[in-house]
């Protein structure tokens, strides 16, 4: 059939433009105060990041310490998928550093940083705008010698003078960078300001369009998401950013909104990801887990509330219809409509079916240990729910084994009188150390036998206490830092006697006391050189 000549054409949507997703929580997440992983850890966080389908994993900072090269080096031997990155000085010391621990990654990646700010030259690197650009087009050329993938990161760019700032970019691209990225490494920026230079670095820079442009925005102003987006707005085709926006001071740009603001702002910006979405709660809520941090509720996009409606009007457009109040399924990002719960009757092939579809993917012997302490759990609790199931798999940290276990426990309260503790605890040598304590309370009375039973003082820095689950059976954790020879070590336990969760965490902390003076890797915090 022959359509009428003024018939309107359609016109054909632009496909979308594919950015790449660097994720740095395992370095500049992990280099914030409270946020160290070991060895273990990490890896599980790498691999869960690699399973989200990030395009870019920054491991770690490997001439920081010698816990942080291991950390990359690992990752790097066993992580597939993403690119491993090391961040580096510009100095070869830190780019062999790199090279050495990537060795062995698919695609390695080395990651050079200097300071480009007239406050940041005066003031910390006492260097001239012609020693900057000498002393970065020499790093950029060493570590091309060794890899071929070299980022170039201008730190403090925005408080750079935008004329070096151009200067400074295209010498790094003449020296062999592949990816040159400007920071705002103190949050300073504004969306409307970030375009407009990521705009005129698009225009101006010679060579900009044979790289990848990355933009890295931190929080300090809460602008961090909006900043990001506005640079991919104008030309960033790479965003550096961490799993609930981890970091220095108020963390960095959050990398499940910046995700999930281009996936359902599709219509404004163009741009998609390679980010599996369903992905994203499970991951966050692993690395809260693994660190000992527990999500806002009112977190965007993964936080309990995100897709919680309480009151009457929203109910009842919900109950209408779902977009009146939602611009997301919370399916999408990993959340379930329906209320997972298991009871004492269920089986190990339910628990694995739904501890799966929490994201914990558990091998034979994970999974023996998880169904035995979910059976004493369900006999104590009437129904066991999905944040429960978060909380067993907690246990599955092998560094949190020996030499140290817990045979006997017993805490009473004295009113108005403080409260004491007894404790007996078996050394895998086969010693048994059995002691008590007074206390102004049973979690302080705990604490102080433990340490009696073990021989070690611990100086405790922070504890707290909160609930996992709903009701009066709730799972509860207690978690504990303490220092120790300049270190800052945590530990956690979960139970739903709570004093019981504190014996176990401060156990877990003796445990890895003894393990360091027996020469065995802890946690290592990141150098925030």
């Amino acid at each position: 059939m022959q359509q009428p000549e003024n018939a309107v054409k359609a016109v054909p949507t632009p496909p979308r433009e594919r950015i790449r997703v660097f994720d740095t929580t395992l370095r500049d997440g992990e280099q914030a105060p409270g946020f160290s992983m070991s060895l273990a850890q990490k890896l599980r966080m790498a691999q869960a990041l690699a399973e989200l389908g990030v395009d870019v994993i920054e491991a770690g900072f490997p001439k920081a310490s010698d816990g942080d090269f291991e950390s990359v080096r690992a990752i790097a031997d066993s992580v597939r998928g993403p690119a491993i990155c090391g961040l580096a000085r510009a100095q070869n010391g830190d780019i062999e550093a790199v090279a050495r621990a990537t060795a062995k990654a698919a695609h390695a990646r080395i990651h050079i940083f200097l300071a480009t700010s007239p406050l940041h030259r005066q003031h910390k690197l006492n260097m001239s705008r012609e020693q900057v650009l000498e002393t970065g087009f020499k790093a950029v050329r060493r570590a091309r010698e060794l890899c071929d993938d070299v980022e170039f990161s201008a730190e403090d760019a925005i408080r750079t003078e935008p004329e070096f700032l151009i200067q400074a970019l295209q010498t790094m691209i003449e020296a062999g960078a592949t990816v040159v990225n400007v920071p705002d490494t103190v949050g300073y920026t504004t969306p409307e300001e970030i375009g407009a230079l990521f705009a005129r670095l698009k225009r101006e820079v010679r060579g900009i369009d044979t790289v990848v442009l990355s933009a890295h925005c931190h929080n300090d102003l809460g602008l961090g998401v909006a900043n990001s987006l506005a640079a991919l707005a104008n030309g960033a085709r790479q965003v550096e950013c961490t799993i609930g926006g981890i970091g220095e001071r108020a963390g960095n740009a959050a990398l499940e909104e910046i995700v999930m603001a281009l996936r359902t702002r599709g219509d404004r910006f163009r741009l998609e990801t390679g980010i599996r979405t369903p992905l994203l709660y499970p991951t966050a809520r692993l690395l809260g887990d693994l660190v000992g941090a527990t999500i806002p509720r009112n977190k965007a996009i993964v936080g309990e509330n995100a897709f919680a409606h309480e009151s009457g009007i929203h109910q009842h457009g919900m109950l209408k219809h779902r977009e009146t109040y939602e611009i997301m399924r919370p399916e999408d990002v990993g959340f379930s409509r329906t209320q997972l719960v298991l009871g004492k009757h269920s089986g190990r092939h339910a628990l694995r079916e739904c501890m799966s579809n929490l994201g914990h993917e558990l091998d034979e012997t994970q999974l023996d240990a998880v169904f035995a302490r979910f059976k004493a759990l369900a006999d104590k609790k009437k129904e066991v729910f999905d944040c429960d199931l978060d909380a067993l798999a907690l246990g599955m940290d092998p560094e949190s084994i020996g030499p140290w276990k817990l045979q006997h426990l017993h805490a009473t309260t004295h009113l108005g009188n403080g409260a004491s503790a007894s404790v007996k605890l078996r050394h895998h040598d086969g010693r048994l150390c059995a002691e008590a304590a007074l206390g102004d309370g049973p979690v302080h009375a705990v604490l102080r036998a433990i340490a009696r039973a073990a021989g070690m003082a611990l100086d405790i820095d922070d504890f707290q206490i909160r609930s996992l689950s709903n009701g009066a059976d709730a799972l509860g954790r207690a978690a504990i830092t303490v220092r120790h020879n300049g270190r800052e070590l945590h530990g956690r336990g979960v139970s739903t006697d709570i004093v019981e969760a504190a014996a176990q965490a401060a156990l877990e902390v003796i445990n890895r006391i003894e393990r360091l003076h027996s020469g065995q890797s802890l946690p290592i915090a990141a150098n925030q050189a």
